[in-house]
């Protein structure tokens, strides 16, 4: 096996961290070889909090992953989140030297360039700038400017930011462990590839990563990305509720969510109780499936409400054509579907990495999305073999949803 076909991707989850090894194909298809994982600690809403605890999550996970793949690891490419994460959209423009006509690749670079000379908040840092569309001389639909005449090139970007400090505390304590950080990608760009394709992102569609500390979001539409985010809620919210409203300890509600736990209401029988037995320093007790039930739905509710409304902020939700694609832990929820097809008014489907083999329990597994997710942006952003002018720039085309 080729090693340098082999990428890893690594997500530092609220919940868990994830590490996924995979050995890309010149198909585009990926085949996971290996996953290591450990429980999050030291992270909190996606962000590191306690930088020792979370370094010590972080090499249990590669660990665990190099075991089970038989691969040294010793570079990743690294998941960032957080609600400081945001993208706006923006035109980038500039005119080509007078001694050509004809536009170059040189140029795609300084129009991406213009499109980054905005104003953003000071202590941020860009992360992504992804193309959206050409225009030459005014002239819009231009799919591959390079090589034809005109004398002035734009084109709209995508651009998303976040603060720098939180970024590069996530990569400070990957490399603290050992392996090299070969990139940042912000986790629902990461995830996007694994779960369109092209025809879906060409219609339209919203990916929504409902995680254990995040919902991180991502819309596609008329083939590029248009509007991008992280809120700050997510699983551990609803568990924080549970224990709260049933008076019960944090570990017990959250086994009750995942193993009993449903976003749809009345489906309970008349005082239907579930038995949570006694364990040492806990008496046990009965829970009413029906309020169970109720305050997922409550929190769920709220969280898909307060995306609605980022989305209606951008006037995105009307060129949705292939749905709302939902992903992350917390779409493992019973019924998250239907609540979530309620509020948006659109198609919901609960998936998982596509164009994957290798180990089906983890692609099958719409927790590990984003990790896999993070493989496929790899291989994107390489330069095809043989590489070339033409090549790495068709990469990059293809990538944007332009060739």
């Amino acid at each position: 096996m080729a090693r340098d076909n082999i990428v890893v991707g690594l997500e530092i989850g609220t919940s868990k961290v994830c590490v996924v090894v995979g050995e890309t194909r010149g198909d585009g298809t990926i085949r996971i070889l290996g996953v290591g994982q450990a429980p999050s600690r030291g992270v909190r809403k996606g962000e590191i909090v306690d930088f020792e605890t979370a370094g010590k999550c972080i090499r249990e996970a590669l660990v665990d992953a190099e075991e089970k793949s038989d691969v040294m690891i010793g570079s990743v490419y690294l998941g960032v989140t957080g609600s400081h994460i945001t993208g706006f959209n923006n035109r980038g423009a500039v005119n080509i030297p007078e001694e050509r006509d004809e536009i170059c690749e040189e140029d795609f670079e300084d129009v991406q360039s213009s499109a980054r000379e905005v104003s953003i908040p000071a202590p941020n840092m860009f992360v992504h700038s992804l193309l959206q569309h050409y225009y030459v001389d005014g002239q819009d639909g231009v799919l591959n400017p390079i090589g034809m005449l005109g004398r002035k090139l734009e084109a709209d970007f995508h651009i998303i930011h976040g603060v720098a400090t939180r970024i590069k505390n996530s990569v400070r304590c990957v490399k603290e462990v050992g392996p090299e950080v070969l990139d940042v990608v912000f986790n629902p760009l990461a995830t996007a590839q694994v779960l369109l394709d092209q025809n879906q992102k060409s219609l339209g569609a919203l990916v929504v990563d409902f995680g254990g500390g995040t919902i991180d979001y991502l819309v596609y539409a008329d083939g590029a990305v248009q509007q991008s985010g992280s809120l700050a809620i997510g699983g551990d919210h609803i568990t924080n509720d549970i224990s709260l409203g049933l008076r019960i300890p944090m570990a017990k509600a959250e086994r009750l969510k995942v193993e009993e736990g449903s976003v749809i209401l009345g489906n309970a029988r008349p005082g239907e109780t579930i038995t949570l037995k006694d364990e040492t320093g806990f008496a046990g007790k009965e829970v009413e499936r029906e309020m169970l039930n109720t305050i997922i739905h409550c929190r769920v509710r709220e969280a898909f409400e307060l995306l609605k409304k980022q989305l209606e902020e951008e006037a995105n939700l009307p060129f949705l054509g292939a749905g709302v694609m939902l992903t992350g832990g917390c779409s493992l929820l019973k019924g998250i579907n239907h609540l979530a097809e309620e509020i948006f008014g659109m198609p919901v489907h609960v998936t998982h990495a596509q164009t994957v083999s290798g180990l089906t329990s983890a692609f099958e597994n719409p927790q590990f999305s984003t990790a896999i997710g993070l493989i496929k942006y790899a291989d994107a952003m390489q330069p095809e073999r043989p590489a070339g002018l033409f090549g790495r720039l068709r990469k990059k085309l293809s990538f944007f949803g332009l060739w």
